[in-house]
């Protein structure tokens, strides 16, 4: 049937409209799969101990082996910006870390809280000073993270929905350090490592409190770094170490092993 001038042209109006429709679509499942991405945070971020440091990022020691560059290297996003920073604190995340975020911001992580909590001076403390000093100090970290950092993680979480709204976020927690009964012949007693193994339950328990009450995704890394502790055979986790910075952080299999499949699977 030999279609009218009318009816044609409505058909490849529509027909253009379907194509068009399509072509939307398309574009949206391609921005859906590649998101701008956004990794905030502090050290465990930033892949202090993982080596491979961009030069440009200075004393933030941002790392082509942590699991933020990993995952952007597999993905590519639509774009990556990466100000995570070696010591960074709440505040630090507050005030230097969140100009990349935007409307149009698909997917951003962040892990932060232990400098908050004095994570650097508790390890210190413990490996300088008697067993009791080490509990009485991991106990005041405790106490920090069950009074205060909550209010602090409201800050900076509230402040990351304003300025990126439509953004999947993923806030990763802390491995525990220590294998207890593990290889380790010196060092801190089992008492103190105990203790620090408790205060990362701890600060991941109040961290995932904040991540939920905000609509945030936790990704707990306890399980993927059990067996990797220091003091087991694998150990993924630099003890005391030069450089200092490293000693207490995650190895560059650490962040591959560790970190980067539970933020891929959250993500």
């Amino acid at each position: 049937m030999k279609l009218s001038r009318s009816a044609g042209v409505s058909s490849a109006i529509l027909l253009s409209a379907a194509f068009a429709l399509a072509g939307a679509g398309a574009a949206y499942s391609a921005e859906q799969a590649a998101p701008r991405y956004v990794a905030l945070g502090d050290s465990y971020s930033s892949g202090v101990g993982a080596g491979s440091y961009d030069s440009s990022s200075g004393n933030c020691k941002r790392s082509t082996k942590s699991y933020p560059a990993l995952w952007a290297a597999a993905h590519a996003p639509a774009s990556f910006s990466f100000t995570a920073c070696s010591g960074a604190r709440t505040g630090d995340v507050l005030s230097g870390q969140l100009a990349p975020l935007n409307s149009a911001t698909g997917l951003v992580s962040i892990s932060v809280g232990g400098n908050d909590a004095g994570f650097a001076d508790v390890m210190t403390t413990c490996v300088l000073n008697s067993e009791s000093t080490c509990l009485q100090r991991v106990q005041q970290a405790r106490q920090y993270v069950a009074t205060t950092l909550p209010g602090k993680l409201d800050q900076v979480y509230s402040a990351i929905r304003s300025k990126a709204p439509a953004a999947r976020v993923v806030v990763l927690g802390y491995p525990r350090l220590y294998k207890i009964n593990g290889s380790c012949i010196a060092g801190l007693s089992e008492n103190e490592r105990s203790a620090l193994n408790a205060a990362s339950d701890d600060l991941n328990a109040a961290t995932a409190k904040r991540a939920a009450d905000h609509g945030f995704t936790f990704g707990d890394v306890t399980g993927t770094f059990t067996g990797h502790q220091i003091c087991s055979s694998d150990s993924w986790i630099h003890s005391v170490t030069l450089p200092i910075d490293n000693s207490y952080h995650p190895k560059a299999a650490g962040q591959s092993g560790g970190y980067l499949p539970v933020f891929s699977s959250a993500a």
